[in-house]
C-alpha cells in the first residue's frame, strides 16, 4: 500500500464504483475516489465502543496531502482521548441557531411575562436587527467582539443599541437555563452601555393652560382645519375653507383628560372598562406595575367627574368604546391622531403623550411628595425609576437655595455693622468674642 503522495492521488482513476487508496504511514488516513472522479481524504477509526466511523477530512485540491495527514493525525488523538470527531461534528452541524433561541425566547419568555406594548418593542428588535446579523450563527459561537461590533454599527441611536443589548442578554441568559450555552457564558456581559440623555419634558403653567383651552374648544367647537397643501394648491381652496373646522374625536378627548389627570399609561386607559371603576369607593383599577394585573386606585374628584359624564353615555362594557364597534375600544392611533391636531394648535408640538404622564410626577414631586409617594402614584416598578422627577424638581432646590442665601445674608450684614461699630470707637480696640488677640 503506498503513501498518499501528490503523485500516487493523480495517477489514481475513477471507477465504476467509488474505491480507496490507503497511506501506509498512518493507520485509518486514506482517500476516497467517487466515479465522478471527486477525490477526497478520509480518516477511518474504531472509537472506545468499538464502532467503525468513516470521518470526511475534506477535498483533494483545497488540501495538499501533508495538510490532511496532519489534519488526520489531530483527529487521531481526539480518538485515542475517548472523543468521537463525527459526532462532535454533527452534533454542531444540527446545534440550534440564534434564529433558534429567539424562536424560544419569544414563546416561552416574551409572550408570557412581557406585556404587548414590549412585546411590540421586541419583536421590532428581534425581527429587524438581532436576526439579520447573528441568526444563521450557532448559539455557542456568538462571541463578545460579535456583540460589541453590532452595538457599535447602533452608536447613533444609542437608546436602542441599549435595547438590543438588553434583549439579546436576556436571550443569552436563557439559553444557558435551557442548557444551549455554557453558564456564565453571556457574551454580552461587561459590554458598556450608552449614555442616555434622559427625557425630561413635561407641561408648564402656560402650556398647561393652552392645553386646557384647546381641549374646551376641540370638545365644543372642533379645531381649525390646517392646510397642508403647498402654496399653489392653497390658492386655488375656495376661502370659506379659511373657517372651516374639523371634529375631533370625542372619545380621545376624554382619553387624553384621563392621561392628565391620573398619570396612567395610554394603553391602561384605552382598555379600561366600567367593571374596573369603583365609583361607591371612587377609585380606579388599574395594573399595580406595568404588565401585572389591575388593582383599585384612589381617583381624584375630577376623575371621577370625567368617568361620570362618560358613564351617564355608556353603550359599552369599555368606558372609552369606538364609534363604530362598541365592543371594542379606541385604538392608540385614534388618540394620537387627535393629540397631534391638539398639541399643534396649543403649540406644544414637542410634548409626547407619555408626557402627560412625566407631567404628573413632576407635579407631585413639586407638591412635596415624596419618591415613595409618587412611585406608587405613578405605579412603577421600583423606586429607581420615580428619583428622575423627585432628584430634578427645582422647587424645593431653589426654596432651599433661597433659605441659605437668606442666612448667609443676614450673617454678612452682621459682621459688616460689627465692623461698622470697630471704626467708630474713640481709637480703642474692641476684642470680639472668639477672636484671636491681635498682636501688639
Amino acid at each position: 500500500m503506498p503513501r498518499l503522495s501528490k503523485r500516487a492521488i493523480d495517477a489514481a482513476k475513477p471507477r465504476a464504483k467509488q474505491w480507496f487508496l490507503w497511506d501506509d504511514s498512518l493507520k485509518g488516513f486514506g482517500l476516497v475516489i467517487l466515479p465522478s472522479g471527486k477525490k477526497s481524504f478520509i480518516l477511518q477509526y474504531r472509537t472506545m465502543t468499538t464502532r467503525s466511523r468513516r470521518l470526511t477530512i475534506g477535498p483533494y485540491g483545497a488540501l495538499t496531502p501533508a495538510e490532511a495527514r496532519r489534519m488526520a493525525s489531530e483527529l487521531i488523538v481526539q480518538v485515542r482521548n475517548g472523543h468521537d470527531p463525527l459526532m462532535t461534528r454533527q452534533g454542531l452541524r444540527s446545534a440550534p441557531t440564534i434564529n433558534d433561541l429567539l424562536d424560544k425566547y419569544w414563546s416561552d419568555h416574551v409572550m408570557v411575562h412581557n406585556a404587548k406594548a414590549t412585546q411590540l418593542h421586541h419583536k421590532r428588535i428581534i425581527t429587524k436587527i438581532l436576526r439579520p446579523h447573528f441568526g444563521a450563527m450557532k448559539v455557542t459561537e456568538l462571541t463578545r467582539p460579535d456583540v460589541a461590533e453590532l452595538h457599535a454599527k447602533l452608536k447613533h441611536t444609542p437608546r436602542q443599541a441599549n435595547l438590543v443589548l438588553s434583549v439579546l442578554s436576556k436571550a443569552l441568559n436563557l439559553a444557558e437555563v435551557w442548557g444551549l450555552r455554557p453558564e456564565l457564558s453571556n457574551p454580552v456581559r461587561l459590554i458598556q452601555r450608552y449614555k442616555e440623555v434622559e427625557r425630561d419634558r413635561f407641561l408648564s403653567d402656560e402650556e398647561l393652560s393652552r392645553l386646557g383651552a384647546t381641549l374646551d374648544e376641540a370638545e365644543r367647537f372642533g379645531l381649525p382645519w390646517v392646510i397642508k397643501a403647498g402654496q399653489r394648491t392653497r390658492k386655488h381652496l375656495p376661502k370659506e375653507h379659511n373657517d372651516r373646522r374639523t371634529p375631533v374625536s370625542k372619545p380621545a378627548i376624554f382619553a387624553v383628560r384621563l392621561l392628565l389627570h391620573t398619570g396612567a399609561r395610554v394603553s391602561e386607559i384605552l382598555t379600561t372598562e366600567w367593571s374596573h371603576i369603583d365609583f361607591p369607593n371612587r377609585t380606579i383599577a388599574l395594573p399595580s406595575r406595568k404588565g401585572d394585573g389591575r388593582k383599585p386606585h384612589p381617583a381624584s374628584d375630577t376623575v371621577m367627574k370625567l368617568l361620570t359624564q362618560l358613564y351617564e353615555k355608556r353603550r359599552s362594557n369599555y368606558i372609552l368604546p369606538r364609534d363604530a364597534d362598541a365592543t371594542r375600544h379606541i385604538t392608540r392611533e385614534v388618540v394620537q391622531n387627535a393629540w397631534q391636531r391638539i398639541r399643534e394648535h396649543a403649540q406644544i408640538e414637542d410634548i409626547r403623550l407619555h408626557d402627560l404622564r412625566h407631567t404628573v410626577g413632576t407635579y407631585a414631586a413639586q407638591a412635596g411628595g415624596n419618591a415613595f409617594l409618587i412611585s406608587h402614584l405613578l405605579r412603577h416598578r421600583n423606586v429607581t425609576i420615580t428619583n428622575r422627577y423627585v432628584n430634578t424638581d427645582l422647587d424645593p432646590i431653589r426654596v432651599l437655595s433661597e433659605l441659605i442665601g437668606q442666612r448667609l445674608l443676614e450673617g454678612l450684614a452682621k459682621r459688616q455693622a460689627l465692623e461698622s461699630r470697630e471704626l467708630e470707637a474713640d481709637g480703642n480696640v474692641i476684642q470680639f468674642p472668639g477672636r484671636r488677640p491681635f498682636p501688639s
